[in-house]
């Protein structure tokens, strides 16, 4: 097969038309789009949250287990569907190795659901009142903390 410069004109003509559509839209927008600026306008956006108060806020330990336990389960779904599709070309190999293959993906599965029931089992999905009353004496010692920083800073200064 002889390389052609040629054949790659499509994905150099999709990126012209991809960039020409943003800069199109920005410029547009520009042109096009009111500029009353308020003052709510003009606050910065963070989440839906209002920006108000230390940006250096903790967030509960409980928040970043979430996300790890949502990236675990998201491997998952990243190893299970591709296996799933070649599933079917594995198996024309023969039948031993179709049962290995099996075996193996449902010991992957089998090992995940085992963390699963762990994380269950150690609470932490568990946003009852409970965890609300250990989240909020959390947020109290870091205000307390970061009250007695601030006073200690303002002795310093004095």
């Amino acid at each position: 097969m002889k390389f052609n410069l040629k054949d790659y004109l499509p994905i150099l003509l999709m990126f012209v038309v991809a960039a020409g559509f943003a800069v199109g839209n920005v410029l547009l927008s520009q042109l096009v789009g009111q500029r009353k600026s308020t003052r709510t306008k003009l606050m910065p956006y963070e989440c839906g949250k209002d920006p108000v108060g230390s940006a250096r806020e903790r967030f509960s330990v409980k928040f970043y287990l979430i996300g790890m336990i949502f990236i675990l389960f998201d491997i998952e779904v990243i190893f299970l569907i591709p296996w799933a599709v070649v599933f079917r070309t594995f198996t024309e190999a023969g039948g031993a190795a179709r049962l290995l293959i099996y075996v193996e993906m449902m010991l992957f599965v089998v090992l995940l659901l085992v963390g699963y029931v762990y994380i269950v089992k150690k609470g932490a999905f568990d946003w009852g009142e409970r965890a609300r009353r250990e989240a909020e004496a959390e947020a109290r010692a870091l205000r307390e903390v970061r009250a007695r920083h601030t006073d200690v800073g303002a002795k310093r200064a004095a």
